[in-house]
């Protein structure tokens, strides 16, 4: 990895970025959406369009998923595939109507372990859980 990226709570400032963390040494950077639950045995996340629409004009954007702890701890951390993201969101149908926000269940193939991104290794694998996490499987081939 080559040292620590710095890390901005960018969400803090405005949610018009459309993630929620920059990360980047200054050789790359990473905008992350995190998404965060407390149930191990399925990861159901709402996005937004805005979320979304940053998502496909942004390489550098990553949807990282994590476990929380009765403690209050990240337990595990994930990464969500974004191939899988783009062909979950419902399409609009009609000009006078269009989607906002999406609840979707994200399916055990489209949940890598750990948080890569093209550039770093930030978590690798992920903290092991001490029980299955998410029915964690291998992933099935999926473009970025």
């Amino acid at each position: 990895m080559g040292g620590v990226p710095q890390i901005r709570h960018v969400a803090a400032e405005s949610d018009s970025y459309g993630y929620d963390i920059a990360a980047g040494p200054s050789a790359g950077r990473a905008h992350l959406e995190v998404k965060s639950t407390t149930n191990p045995t399925r990861l159901v996340i709402h996005l937004t369009r805005h979320e979304y629409e940053v998502m496909a004009s942004d390489a550098a954007w990553y949807m990282v998923a994590v476990l929380v702890g009765r403690d209050g701890n990240a337990v595990n951390v994930a990464t969500v595939s974004r191939a899988w993201l783009h062909s979950a969101v419902p399409a609009d149908q009609d000009e006078a109507g269009r989607w906002e926000s999406v609840r979707l269940e994200v399916p055990a193939y489209a949940i890598s372990p750990g948080l890569t991104t093209g550039m770093w290794e930030l978590v690798v694998g992920g903290p092991v859980p001490s029980r299955p996490i998410w029915t964690f499987q291998p992933a099935v081939p999926l473009s970025a």
